[in-house]
């Protein structure tokens, strides 16, 4: 089973279990940097300012996302800072990244609207994203169980890729359009049944439906598939990808989709940093960043101590 921290231990600033964060995720977040962060030393400093950001905001952490999808994300700003202060990107594609790594639902609401209504919004919105993200992983959890692999595969590239009909019909070799129109059919029935056994009363859906009707902010599917990573699979099923005979030919065909033609950064930091097999070279990093850390912790003190 993969690895998570005692969340708690982080927040009390426990100088062993950050520590045990650092052995656990160095490897991959470096990985992911570099595919961002073209020299070595400089990948180095963007993942040591990826822990010591992830120390200071350990006390807003929200435990109803993944303390790696959140890791994962200050290290990708940390990138975009590094890149921003060496001036290695124009503007425009650093805009860009910005926006993909921002939360869709984030987004600041219209100007006319009043405080109580933007409290109100964004608590549904909250509301709403957390339902449907627990949806759609309670979906994608049972349509891997059931082995049905293209079918994730024809709802990932629709959802998270947001490929058009025409293109997913001719890449999955069916009929025709009207093929990828019932899978979405189906998949979108199924959804909404799981979302109503997480709302059996039906007052997060309704909310959601109001907000929509009032202000056409619908909560994105797409933009929730993406950020809340659904999709990606645990550690080990990569740890599996890796050997010839590890995983039955429709797993490794997802996840071969997932990695090549949704090109995840974060699954692919990991299986690069599954590749690279000796541990040797990075425990001089952790040792390095490591000491960093502790530094930090033992400067600071929790709200009411000391």
């Amino acid at each position: 089973m993969d690895w998570s921290p005692d969340i708690d231990k982080l927040q009390a600033l426990d100088d062993g279990e950050w520590l045990a964060v650092e052995r656990n995720y160095c490897g991959r977040l470096l990985s992911f940097a570099a595919r961002k962060v073209p020299d070595v030393q400089g990948r180095e400093d963007v993942v040591q300012e990826a822990f010591l950001g992830a120390v200071r905001g350990i006390q807003g952490f929200n435990r109803d996302y993944g303390f790696q999808q959140w890791l994962f994300s200050i290290c990708r700003n940390r990138s975009i800072d590094y890149l921003r202060r060496r001036k290695l990107v124009n503007s425009s594609s650093l805009a860009a990244d910005e926006d993909d790594c921002s939360d869709p639902l984030d987004r600041i609401a219209p100007e006319q609207e009043t405080p109580s209504a933007i409290v109100r919004a964004d608590d549904t919105r909250e509301a709403g994203r957390q339902l449907l993200a627990e949806t759609l992983r309670a979906w994608v959890q049972e349509t891997w169980q059931q082995g049905e692999f293209k079918r994730l595969m024809i709802l990932e590239a629709l959802f998270r890729g947001g490929w058009r009909n025409r293109d997913t019909w001719q890449r999955f070799d069916l009929q025709n359009e009207t093929a990828v129109a019932g899978i979405k059919f189906r998949a979108l029935k199924r959804l909404r049944a799981l979302a109503e056994e997480r709302d059996p009363a039906g007052e997060i859906l309704e909310s959601m439906g109001d907000l929509a009707s009032e202000s056409g902010a619908n909560i994105d599917v797409g933009d929730n598939w993406r950020t809340a990573r659904v999709s990606c699979p645990a550690r080990h099923w990569l740890a599996r990808f890796l050997k010839p005979s590890g995983l039955d030919e429709g797993a490794r065909a997802f996840l071969t989709f997932h990695l090549d033609e949704m090109h995840c950064e974060e699954c692919a930091a990991n299986l690069d940093d599954l590749r690279a097999g000796s541990q040797a070279d990075r425990e001089q990093v952790v040792e390095r960043i490591g000491e960093s850390t502790i530094k930090y912790l033992r400067s600071r003190t929790l709200p009411g101590q000391g």
